[in-house]
């Protein structure tokens, strides 16, 4: 996901309600969110749904990481041989 443009990417609830179409257009183009405040307060990010589907598969990648190194550092995960050997195992039924 392309970072933020402080000065393009914040507008007000105001002009989103009366430039949808375009915003839209701008977010699919730039590939960059749009942050919607209403009185001065960020209430809501508009996402390119390919950006979107983007951060979740980042996110989920991020959690397996995670739970990985923590079953290593409880001693409860399995080490990279024997790993290998169960999926090899399992391939070659």
């Amino acid at each position: 996901m392309q970072r933020l443009k402080i000065d393009q990417d914040i507008r007000p609830m105001s002009e989103f309600r009366t430039g949808i179409a375009s915003f839209l257009k701008q977010i699919h183009d730039t590939k960059r969110p749009l942050v919607i405040t209403q009185h001065g307060k960020g209430v809501a990010v508009l996402l390119d749904v390919g950006e979107y589907e983007a951060m979740q598969e980042k996110i989920e990648l991020l959690q397996d990481i995670q739970t990985s190194i923590a079953q290593l550092e409880s001693g409860t995960g399995i080490d990279h041989d024997a790993a290998k050997a169960d999926v090899l195992k399992r391939v070659c039924k």
